[in-house]
């Protein structure tokens, strides 16, 4: 199954997407069988809540969808409830975008949400390899992508995932937080930022908190619990010892994506991954 031509998709290119492994991830979606609410606390671009959504898995279906990265929240927020505004600020991005535009874009966080909302996706559309990146201060700091003609503002996918968030709970919050929410017999699916294969192929700065081995470990004590509660949980990390180590009590299953993020170019390409759940 390649990429979804049929809307709703991301609107977001976001670090680890994962519109690769979809298959991978339907198939334990359908191994988990019947399931109450939807979880994604890493929600990041949403591939696998927006291939649900196109498939209408999520039909009838209550969806809490989080992030602990506020601007990426204030756009999903930002679709969710005034798509049409967004669509005209960014066809006003669209009209002035050069690389000093992008820079004074980048450089101005405005008053308003869904100007906020706005500029997130013209920067995400707009700067290099799509790379959404934090420095300590919370700024976005990635530089100006050379696109020919990037597609700043898909009017007919907005509208689509306005429709597929229109009953969504969105919500920033820290992870952790997931175990207040979900009950037994819902589905959760964790997409953090990945554990580092090596020192050049990290990439936690999604958010100006970062997320290292303590995080990775926290996380896993939370997998753990939601187990124990009887919610179905499924996780993607990478394949490291560190990661196998922390899931050694659950099913680990090696899957493989394309990752182009590392610093030497010799190194992208397909790259092992694991996907743990407590349920296959």
């Amino acid at each position: 199954m390649g990429r979804p031509t049929v809307t709703p998709r991301p609107f977001l290119k976001w670090v680890g997407g994962k519109g690769q492994l979809l298959p991978d991830l339907l198939k334990a979606v359908e191994a988990a069988g019947a399931f109450g609410k939807y979880h994604e606390p890493f929600v990041g671009g949403g591939a696998l809540f927006f291939e649900l959504s196109r498939l209408g898995r999520m039909r009838g279906r209550k969806a809490c969808l989080s992030d602990n990265n506020a601007g990426l929240i204030e756009a999903y927020k930002g679709v969710q409830e005034n798509a049409e505004a967004i669509i005209a600020l960014l066809h006003g991005h669209k009209e002035k975008h050069c690389e000093a535009y992008f820079y004074a874009m980048r450089a101005e966080v405005p008053s308003d949400a869904i100007a906020r909302a706005a500029r997130v996706i013209y920067l995400n559309k707009t700067c290099f390899n799509g790379l959404y990146r934090e420095n300590s201060k919370g700024l976005f700091n990635t530089p100006f992508g050379r696109y020919k003609n990037p597609l700043i503002c898909d009017e007919e996918n907005l509208r689509a995932v306005a429709a597929a968030l229109k009953d969504a709970r969105i919500e920033q919050r820290p992870f952790e937080t997931v175990i207040e929410r979900a009950a037994k017999g819902d589905f959760v699916y964790f997409d953090p930022p990945y554990h580092p294969v090596s020192k050049t192929a990290s990439f936690t700065s999604y958010d100006k908190g970062g997320f290292g081995e303590d995080q990775q470990r926290r996380l896993a004590e939370v997998f753990a619990e939601l187990d124990r509660r009887g919610v179905k949980a499924l996780l993607s990390n990478s394949k490291t010892p560190f990661i196998e180590e922390l899931y050694r009590a659950f099913t680990l299953r090696e899957v493989f994506a394309t990752r182009a993020i590392n610093s030497k170019a010799d190194r992208r390409g397909a790259v092992s991954e694991v996907l743990v759940s407590n349920f296959m």
